[in-house]
């Protein structure tokens, strides 16, 4: 899911704000996902501009870009990047990156951008996020009126299926010498995982829920949005999409 960091608040539900708000602002919520691997982001980056085959310079959002790392690699490959984010304290971080083609902006994803860009990236799952489900229609037309006419978007989300299926319910982790006791479970179309722990005497607890996105949910979305889906892909190495068997799921639209 997106980045971000600081805390405001020692439980996100006292914090009264949206659990993205609360727990993506925190330096905990980087510390808990620290082993994702950047090469293999890279890897999906390089596998993507080539397949969309943009042209040089190509005006490029990386929307819910978190402290800025893909949008960094983005603009090492030559292109003109936009980073945006809600969390102000991730676009601080990103910021102290921007350079001529790389610039960082606080943005909530459902506002349409003033500017066009040749492709849109909402990666890693940081999609599904709203507690109003009309939210979800409403980032999919405002990402649809921020492309130019020759623009692709690529929503890269959860395969639901195999995740649900591959549920851990209980696990702790421990990082950085600190243990975080993680419950995943499914409700009321939503997948759910609360994290629970202890750092320097204070205890946290936070919530991450992302709605049970299938392929036919983004389907309906987009078509009433007027979207077209052009290719479904179901990994990094931008493989076909199959329901039980893939890891990611991989939208090309415009």
């Amino acid at each position: 899911m997106s980045e971000v960091q600081n805390p405001t608040q020692p439980n996100q539900e006292q914090a009264g704000e949206a659990w993205f708000s609360s727990w993506f602002d925190t330096p905990y919520y980087h510390i808990l996902y620290k082993e994702r691997d950047d090469r293999d982001a890279q890897h999906f980056m390089d596998n993507l501009t080539h397949y969309l085959n943009l042209p040089e310079n190509a005006k490029v959002l990386d929307l819910c870009c978190g402290k800025g790392r893909h949008s960094i690699y983005l603009n090492q490959l030559g292109f003109d990047v936009i980073g945006a984010d809600l969390s102000e304290n991730s676009i601080a971080e990103a910021s102290k990156s921007a350079n001529e083609t790389l610039h960082f902006k606080v943005h909530d994803m459902r506002e349409p951008f003033e500017e066009k860009y040749d492709a849109i990236f909402n990666l890693f799952t940081s999609f599904g996020y709203f507690e109003n489900d009309d939210d979800n229609l409403t980032t999919l037309k405002a990402i649809k009126n921020s492309l130019t006419d020759y623009g692709f978007a690529v929503i890269d989300f959860m395969n639901v299926h195999q995740v649900i299926e591959m549920l851990v319910p209980e696990e702790v982790k421990t990082v950085d010498g600190i243990d975080f006791h993680l419950k995943r479970y499914v409700a009321d179309g939503h997948i759910f995982k609360e994290i629970d722990f202890e750092d320097q005497g204070k205890k946290y607890h936070f919530t991450e829920k992302v709605k049970a996105l299938t392929l036919q949910d983004f389907e309906a979305l987009m078509d009433e949005a007027g979207i077209y889906l052009l290719d479904i892909f179901g990994d990094y190495k931008l493989k076909k999409y199959h329901k039980t068997e893939s890891e990611r799921l991989i939208m090309i639209f415009k």
